[in-house]
C-alpha cells in the first residue's frame, strides 16, 4: 500500500488489491474517493471537468444546483390541464417529463458520487430550493385545496 500525495490523488490510499472496497482502480491508476472531501481541484460528471480552476469548479456548483433545481421544478410541474388536451398528447407530455426529471436525478446522482462536500451542498441547496419554491404551500394560491387532488402532471418519485 502506497500513500499518493500529488494534485490529483488529494492523499488517498492506493491498494494493490480490491479486497478492501477502499478504493477503486483501473490500469491507469485512475481511483475514486469513498469518503467526502473538500476542495476545488476535483472531477464531476466529465473527465477533466471542472479541471484545477477555482472559477470552473463554481460553475459546476452553479450547474450541480441549477440540475437539482430543475428535477424538483419538472417533479411539480402542470403542463398539462385537465381536458385541455388529448390524453394521447397528455401521455406523451407525461412521459418525456417523466424522462428528462430522471435524466436530470441521475446527472445529479452521478455528480454527488464525485464525493465532494460542495457539490453534495449544492445538490442539497438546488432540491431544498426548488421544493420551496414549486412544491411547498408557501406559494400556493388556493390554501384551501384538497390534499388528494393532483397538483403536478408526475407522480412522485417515491412511487
Amino acid at each position: 500500500m502506497e500513500k499518493l500525495n500529488d494534485d490529483h490523488t488529494h492523499g488517498m490510499m492506493m491498494h494493490n488489491s480490491s479486497d478492501d472496497g477502499m478504493t477503486l482502480m483501473n490500469h491507469r491508476k485512475m481511483m475514486m474517493h469513498m469518503t467526502f472531501f473538500w476542495g476545488s481541484n476535483t472531477q464531476i460528471l466529465f473527465s477533466g471537468w471542472p479541471g484545477t480552476r477555482t472559477g470552473m469548479y463554481v460553475l459546476a456548483l452553479i450547474a450541480v444546483f441549477m440540475l437539482a433545481f430543475m428535477v424538483e421544478g419538472i417533479s411539480h410541474s402542470r403542463l398539462t390541464k385537465s381536458g385541455s388536451i388529448h390524453h394521447v398528447t397528455a401521455g406523451l407530455v407525461q412521459t418525456l417529463l417523466h424522462a428528462l426529471r430522471v435524466g436530470l436525478a441521475y446527472l445529479v446522482m452521478l455528480a454527488i458520487m464525485s464525493f465532494n462536500g460542495g457539490v453534495f451542498l449544492a445538490a442539497v441547496a438546488g432540491h431544498s430550493l426548488g421544493f420551496f419554491l414549486f412544491g411547498s404551500r408557501v406559494f400556493n394560491k388556493n390554501p384551501t385545496t384538497v390534499p388528494a387532488a393532483k397538483t403536478s402532471d408526475l407522480n412522485p418519485m417515491s412511487s
